[in-house]
């Protein structure tokens, strides 16, 4: 599946869990900044793709605790992985982010404009 394919399924499982757009499109930049990169391969993008989902959920998002595991649920349902796969590349992708998911406006604009216009 190729990166417009994978940041669609991100969209339907974000919008399955009720998370905000805004939350999608931080999940995109996260995303993008990974096949910038480099760090995608064919093994490893569907984990990338749920842990970009996941992290944005986290850092954005008051989840509780159920929520998580619902949405982890999802992810592991939607991208055929396993949860302790997903858990472990988690850390994986927040090193390769550098730690910053805290995203700068004018990063998550164009993806949010975007998202909220086909909605």
């Amino acid at each position: 599946s190729s990166v417009p394919s994978l940041k669609r399924e991100m969209r339907n499982l974000s919008e399955e869990c009720s998370l905000e757009p805004v939350t999608v499109s931080m999940a995109y930049v996260y995303f993008e900044k990974l096949v910038l990169q480099g760090k995608l391969n064919k093994q490893n993008r569907k984990l990338c793709a749920g842990a970009c989902v996941l992290l944005a959920a986290k850092i954005s998002s008051d989840l509780r605790k159920h929520e998580v595991k619902h949405l982890i649920d999802k992810l592991e349902e939607r991208f055929r992985f396993n949860r302790r796969d997903l858990i472990g590349f988690e850390f994986t992708v927040l090193v390769a982010l550098e730690l910053a998911l805290y995203l700068p406006e004018n990063q998550v604009l164009p993806h949010y404009r975007r998202l909220t216009q086909q909605s």
